[in-house]
């Protein structure tokens, strides 16, 4: 592996990228995060450090989370981060940690479909996390779907099921 690497710290906190499916109660359910796999079935050679900081569906995370999150993105030796995060509220966790975050490159990804079901966006998410992470300056970051959206400037369309840039009022 080349030595003039960026390193990049992935930091999961669940969400329906690391949701398992029990087929006996229908039920959607959370036991090891998918991330290590992913990248090995990926045969990502970016040098990651991946930490488990919860496994939480974003729709009961809390701020005490997101604290959390904004401190071990402070503190983490790496400057530039990935966070494997829930569709649902990951639009919220960015415009958290983007006043409370400076000086490193923080891309927040997550899937529509859990990594397990053949038809997830989870690996090409992540995949495109992984290289967002390499080439934006410094700031917060959505990425999804392809693309990869400013903190403040992204919304998730519930009815098409994908993100987009968030309607500017105009004056």
């Amino acid at each position: 592996m080349p030595n003039n690497q960026t390193s990049i710290a992935v930091f999961v906190t669940g969400g329906t990228f690391d949701k398992e499916y029990d087929e006996l109660s229908g039920t959607l359910f959370f036991k090891n995060s998918h991330v290590k796999e992913m990248l090995a079935l990926g045969r990502s050679l970016v040098s990651t450090r991946v930490e488990t900081l919860m496994m939480k569906d974003s729709l009961l995370m809390t701020d005490a989370d997101r604290d959390l999150i904004a401190t071990k993105c402070k503190f983490a030796t790496e400057k530039n981060i990935v966070i494997t995060h829930g569709t649902d509220t990951m639009e919220n966790t960015a415009r958290y940690l983007a006043p409370r975050v400076s000086n490193k490159t923080i891309i927040i990804t997550g899937a529509m479909v859990p990594y397990k079901f053949d038809s997830s966006d989870g690996q090409f998410n992540l995949g495109s996390a992984l290289a967002y992470a390499q080439l934006l300056p410094a700031g917060v970051y959505v990425a999804m779907n392809g693309r990869f959206f400013e903190w403040d400037n992204v919304r998730k369309n519930k009815k098409a099921g994908y993100f987009e840039e968030r309607k500017k009022n105009r004056v």
